[in-house]
């Protein structure tokens, strides 16, 4: 047997004495167990310890709670779709004061004021981030101005990465993209706002959102069923502090047209309207056409005529 050979088998023995060593006890060969607790490596069965004052990987604190576990936990903010870096980068705060709150001096507010100004422009390295930059800032400004929740924003973000990533801008501003993203989010959400009150947010006009929207949806093939016109009764009645009663009466007066074929062709805002007054009369909680309007963006002609409609609609349902 030639001495490289030897030497191999040597190397292949010392391995596996090794590996028996690491998995059963030297003393009586039983199996050996990792307690975190102490560091050490014991055996199950005689109780050496093989192995002591091992390095503890873990957290150098102790949490009783999950709401401790939650507050120590050192990993950073979730991602999120709703920043153009997906928040990966490093904000530096506008404060001019250091870590122990104290003022810097006048050479450190330069230098600081540097840093920002360098880290704003190496966060957007090319013109399609400083697109997404500018449309994610108007898509988080209209969604606050409509009450819509966080999630109608990422929704809505994704929407936006999407329609930019198939090249859909060209020949469409950006403002106009960021506020059909939110205007189809939020029907995706079951949250809708009609196109009156996301006209009042955004910076562009309304025949251009329209036409936009129905690009986007074709081309993205986005799946928008039309609003519901119950999905506006809770803010509606919230408005004109309305009790539960009269909201669930006109949610009963939707559910009804529904029925009738009432609403086939109608607003849904319109009609929304019109079942928050008429339930608003049933229970004795009598509200103005005016008052209605004003919190729908549906003018009183309307609501008076769909207001008939419903009625028309409930009286017509078979008794029993």
């Amino acid at each position: 047997m030639s001495e490289r050979t030897q030497t191999q088998q040597r190397a292949n023995e010392d391995e596996q004495t090794t590996e028996s060593t690491s998995t059963a006890c030297p003393e009586c060969s039983g199996t050996l167990v990792v307690d975190d607790e102490h560091g050490e490596t014991v055996c199950e069965d005689c109780g050496l310890i093989v192995e002591e004052d091992e390095i503890d990987r873990g957290p150098e604190w102790r949490a009783f709670d999950a709401n401790e576990q939650d507050e120590k936990s050192r990993v950073g903010a979730p991602t999120t779709n709703m920043m153009h870096d997906k928040g990966l980068s490093t904000n530096i705060g506008w404060q001019d004061k250091d870590a122990y709150g104290n003022s810097l001096s006048g050479k450190q507010r330069q230098k600081m004021q540097r840093l920002r100004k360098w880290n704003e422009r190496f966060r957007t390295r090319d013109s399609k981030e400083r697109n997404l930059k500018q449309a994610l800032g108007e898509i988080d400004r209209m969604a606050s101005g409509l009450g819509l929740p966080k999630n109608v924003r990422e929704t809505a973000s994704v929407i936006y990465r999407r329609a930019l990533d198939e090249d859909l801008l060209p020949g469409r501003s950006i403002e106009g993209v960021a506020t059909v993203s939110v205007y189809a989010a939020a029907r995706q959400a079951g949250v809708p706002r009609s196109l009156d009150e996301i006209t009042e947010v955004s910076r562009v006009e309304k025949d251009e959102i329209a036409r936009t929207h129905r690009y986007v949806v074709r081309e993205l093939g986005l799946e928008i069923e039309p609003a519901d016109p119950e999905s506006y009764v809770p803010r509606f009645a919230s408005d004109l502090e309305l009790s539960e009663e009269a909201e669930h009466r006109a949610r009963q007066l939707l559910q009804n047209a529904k029925e009738q074929g009432v609403h086939s062709g109608k607003s849904p805002v319109g009609l929304a309207a019109a079942a928050v007054y008429a339930a608003s009369l049933l229970a004795n909680e009598k509200v103005t056409q005016t008052a209605v309007s004003e919190v729908s963006d549906i003018s009183e002609v309307t609501i008076r005529n769909r207001y008939h409609e419903l009625l028309e609609a409930e009286q017509s349902l078979p008794i029993g």
